[in-house]
């Protein structure tokens, strides 16, 4: 689907251009990668929350991550709503946006590797302040109330297996994730964040245990019984909205700059072409299997309620513990309960970087020192972002907002961001100001306006169903 190397490279090669040493041997300086707030040379060692040598950080990492935390509790009542409304006969836009949602999130991962900067910061630097502005607050409202749709999903989740207070659980999930977030060593976080991935194969068991006629799964992935009605349309523009989020972007680029500046052998690409290959390598295959691990577990999700609840006449979840408390009469208990500790490991997934990517926007703007591996007391600003974005989505739990109308206006807003804030990633990306020579060739940049496009579409079909 993707060329390896060519789609980034776009002079004769990464290993001729490796003689390019810094802006006193001939790089302008506006192609040198902006440290500003943080360490010209990244973090020092006795700054940061890790060892020297993350394990698995030449193995999956930011795309591994980022795709799993899109299958968050919000993703799966979408993928729930999906299966229950129309059966199998949606399958297939997860079949769609897997190229497209590579493409972007690919797109994202290379602006960070190679400019050493996250989407925030390349903003900052070659954009006008108002348009970084503007883009940055409709991400960070959308995140909130998506991180207090998450935290009220993952209580009732818990509810439905513990009976207890519900907004007691909401705080304790939210200070849990915080306290994770900010206190625990980057590399062991990051490996924690990796295992709770595993929690999404619970829709994989689902779907083994509630039993699906494959042969029409398989002929609805091929031939899909399109419609061209109001509320068929509006299901499509959710799956689109929920695939392709703004917040899956800033996170990935940043994390990507931040692993840069974390190993003491890297640097940015812009600044050591030789490091090229076999960085980009990686962050090909780590986005591609992270990509197509998250579209798989949400093709599951909407294969479980399309066998079990759709199957049964049971066509309105509007919430994923309403699909996990709609499972345990027809599925069995079992089901029910993979289900519901689903919901609660992708919602401790989905949380820091929900409010991580906030933070890296905020703080990359602003000028912030910004990094997960930074101490506390030397990121205060970021840190404090993180925690006033949790506990601003907690606080909303308390308040009269309709849950249900909370997902709505986030999704909104996601939809309504999206599509300027992926205009400015592909171009951003396709700038020798901003890459380089790193800048996206035609293949790749084919398929990320083409997701562009897309997304484009799906804003305007949300506004056009707005009344259904």
């Amino acid at each position: 689907m993707f060329a390896p190397l060519d789609d980034f490279c776009n002079d004769a090669g990464c290993n001729q251009i490796a003689s390019r040493r810094s802006a006193a041997d001939g790089i302008p300086k506006r192609l040198q990668p902006e440290h500003s707030a943080m360490d010209v040379t990244g973090p020092s060692h006795d700054e940061v929350k890790q060892p020297e040598r993350p394990k698995l950080r030449d193995v999956m990492g930011p795309g591994l991550i980022t795709g799993a935390s899109d299958d968050d509790p919000s993703g799966i009542a979408t993928y729930s709503q999906a299966g229950a409304q129309f059966g199998y006969g949606l399958g297939w836009t997860l079949l769609l946006t897997y190229p497209l949602m590579c493409a972007i999130q690919l797109i994202s991962a290379h602006i960070g590797r190679v400019t050493g900067l996250g989407l925030g910061g390349n903003l900052r630097r070659h954009y006008p302040g108002s348009l970084l502005y503007l883009l940055i607050g409709l991400l960070v409202i959308a995140n909130t109330i998506n991180i207090g749709a998450d935290l009220g999903a993952m209580a009732a989740a818990l509810r439905l297996l513990v009976n207890g207070p519900m907004l007691a659980y909401v705080v304790a999930f939210a200070v849990i994730t915080v306290l994770l977030e900010v206190f625990v060593r980057y590399s062991r976080y990051v490996s924690v964040l990796r295992w709770l991935a595993l929690s999404l194969f619970a829709y994989v068991a689902t779907v083994f245990v509630v039993g699906v006629p494959w042969p029409t799964v398989a002929r609805n992935l091929v031939l899909p019984p399109v419609r061209l009605s109001g509320d068929y349309l509006t299901v499509i523009v959710a799956v689109f909205g929920t695939t392709i989020s703004p917040y899956l972007f800033f996170w990935q680029a940043g994390e990507e700059a931040e692993e840069e500046k974390e190993d003491p052998t890297a640097k940015p690409l812009i600044e050591a072409p030789r490091q090229a290959p076999r960085a980009m390598a990686r962050m090909q295959l780590d986005t591609i299997v992270g990509m197509g691990f998250s579209n798989i577990i949400a093709l599951f999700i909407m294969l479980t309620t399309a066998a079990t609840l759709n199957a049964h006449g049971i066509t309105d979840i509007q919430t994923s513990s309403q699909a996990a408390e709609a499972l345990r009469p027809i599925a069995g208990r079992f089901a029910f309960t993979v289900f519901a500790l689903g919901i609660i490991g992708t919602g401790l997934l989905a949380l820091p970087v929900l409010a991580g990517s906030a933070a890296y926007a905020i703080g990359e703007a602003l000028q912030w020192r910004v990094g997960l591996a930074q101490r506390p007391g030397r990121a205060r600003a970021f840190y404090g972002t993180i925690a006033a974005a949790t506990f601003v989505g907690a606080v909303l739990n308390f308040t009269p907002l309709d849950p249900i109308k909370a997902l709505f206006w986030s999704a909104v807003i996601n939809g309504v961001a999206a599509v300027p804030i992926m205009v400015m990633i592909m171009l951003m990306a396709s700038r020798r100001e901003v890459m380089g020579q790193f800048t996206l060739k035609l293949g790749l940049k084919t398929l990320g306006w083409l997701a562009t496009a897309a997304m484009a579409v799906a804003a305007i079909g949300m506004f056009a169903t707005w009344g259904d």
